[in-house]
């Protein structure tokens, strides 16, 4: 069974920034220091729709979370991936700068810490859309609890490893966590050497 969450990050960066704690202003330099053709880097190239899009999912996510019982500390969560994602790195711009910090599933609970699958804001965009090629009911536009989740891939898996998912290779495949808490993560930030 999975127990743990994967943040992925550059590495000599701290580990558990967010675009959603700055400005669209002081936002938009980085994002345009990111934007390339790669599957993780096309969204920046236009950063004031991604930032938008990506505020509004976030606020999906924090609604729909708060409904299933979820308490969140803070206004934005710092985005992760349950168990690990061989996408994210098959897709990293730059293997000598990617970095990553597993935090253990005990380390939270279920207040602390939503899912969607994919990422949220794929799910929200799917949710409302309904892309017929693409859509499952019973996994998009939906958050789930941290037990819900478990359940869910205790019956099927983990996405990466067989589902059927049909989606094309630059949509990212995995199950999202997004940490509600960031209090919570502080003990795991690497030790400066």
């Amino acid at each position: 069974m999975i127990d743990y969450l994967t943040r992925y990050y550059r590495r000599g960066t701290p580990p558990f920034q967010c675009l959603s704690a700055l400005t669209d202003d002081d936002a938009l330099p980085i994002m345009q220091r990111l934007a390339d053709d790669s599957p993780l880097g096309v969204r920046f190239k236009n950063p004031l729709q991604y930032m938008r899009e990506r505020r509004q999912s976030e606020q999906w996510t924090r609604e729909q979370f708060i409904a299933t019982g979820g308490q969140p500390v803070d206004a934005y969560p710092i985005p992760m991936v349950l168990g690990d994602s061989p996408w994210i790195v098959k897709h990293a711009p730059d293997l000598a700068m990617h970095a990553e910090i597993r935090i253990p599933l005990s380390a939270l609970t279920e207040q602390d810490v939503s899912f969607t699958y994919p990422d949220s804001m794929i799910s929200f965009w799917f949710g409302a859309e309904k892309p017929p090629r693409y859509y499952i009911p019973e996994l998009h536009g939906k958050v789930f609890t941290l037990q819900v989740i478990l359940a869910i891939v205790e019956v099927r898996g983990m996405p990466e490893e067989g589902w059927e998912t049909g989606l094309p290779d630059d949509l990212a495949p995995y199950i999202e966590a997004q940490v509600w808490n960031h209090r919570l993560l502080t003990a795991f930030l690497p030790r400066e050497a």
